[in-house]
């Protein structure tokens, strides 16, 4: 992934974070707070950032409910805490308010998988469709988009487009495969997916689940098919958190980014939570390396400095805007 760094004054070391020296034993907790307030500045942080950063968010959420709180915010600075499409997103709905990112590196490799020029090209193939971006995608990717989802409206979305209609799906090829079975479409789909839900090994959950006979499967539509199929439940990061709170089971394995494991022992603390092993061997679950860029430090710097600063050409804010209205006013 690609920035341009020519409009911030402030030097960035090489992980694409301001670096500077704090002073020893500040209570960062306070400072962040009082600079909050300060600026009048908003924290939005996603399910997947570190417990303790999502502990000092205003508001934690999916992608739909930070994309929906971006949107009615007073604040005149938004300080996302997640990953760079959530805070391009959040500027496309407020392109006069300053959005700011605690590391610009804070990719996706969903986003990465659909370049535009290779997306445009894709979609030239198909001239009479209309497409559905899910809103895991590039600012640019965007404006090639008839209407955007979430994994929470994606049925939703899909469904408000007549059957007969052709349709484009980009760029998650197994939200889309998911989508696909449960509306009865045959969307096309880009070949595009999440490294983090692509890496869950089968024969492992059936391991733990042959381990732990009373414990629930349940699943992000990112995952892959054979992964979906052994879950009780499937859903977005904010459907599985509700579906654990009203389920009568005390033991869950969860197949998504073990950052949501924070908030479902804290709606759920007498419940037990397992992260879904992957196919990695060193490592018991899977996190999302760019999600785990963002840090405290980093969020105090960002927020003392206001940057580094997330910026759109007017052009691309115009044309990116319509497809994310669309989908807000029918969700």
């Amino acid at each position: 992934m690609k920035f341009d760094f020519s409009e911030i004054t402030v030097m960035l070391d090489k992980d694409g974070f301001i670096d500077e020296a704090i002073p020893k034993g500040l209570n960062l907790v306070e400072e962040i707070n009082r600079l909050k307030k300060e600026k009048n500045a908003v924290i939005l942080g996603h399910y997947y950032i570190e417990a303790e950063l999502q502990d000092i968010s205003d508001f934690v959420g999916d992608s739909l409910a930070l994309a929906q709180e971006a949107a009615r915010t007073e604040a005149d600075i938004i300080v996302f805490v997640g990953v760079h499409f959530m805070a391009e997103t959040a500027k496309i709905i407020n392109p006069s308010k300053k959005v700011i990112l605690p590391d610009l590196k804070a990719g996706c490799s969903l986003a990465e998988s659909a370049p535009i020029d290779e997306f445009r090209k894709f979609k030239a193939n198909y001239p009479h469709h209309k497409v559905i971006s899910y809103i895991n995608c590039t600012a640019d990717l965007k404006t090639e988009t008839d209407i955007v989802c979430t994994s929470s409206n994606a049925v939703e979305i899909v469904n408000s487009f007549p059957k007969d209609e052709k349709l484009i799906f980009g760029p998650d090829k197994n939200l889309g495969n998911y989508i696909n079975s449960l509306t009865g479409r045959n969307m096309v789909l880009w070949n595009g997916a999440c490294m983090v839900h692509e890496e869950y090994s089968v024969e492992k959950i059936v391991d733990l689940m042959d381990a732990h006979p009373d414990a629930e499967m349940i699943a992000h539509p990112e995952c892959e098919t054979p992964v979906l199929l052994l879950a009780k439940h499937i859903g977005s990061t904010a459907s599985l958190l509700k579906y654990v709170q009203v389920s009568d089971a005390q033991k869950f394995i969860v197949a998504t980014e073990s950052g949501i494991l924070h908030q479902m022992k804290k709606a759920c603390p007498g419940k037990i939570f397992i992260p879904a092993p992957s196919n990695d061997s060193t490592c018991a679950c899977n996190d999302c390396s760019y999600m785990k860029l963002n840090s405290m430090r980093k969020l105090y710097i960002c927020l003392k400095n206001e940057l580094p600063e997330v910026s759109l050409s007017d052009e691309v804010i115009e044309k990116a805007k319509l497809p994310i209205e669309r989908m807000l006013a029918i969700s």
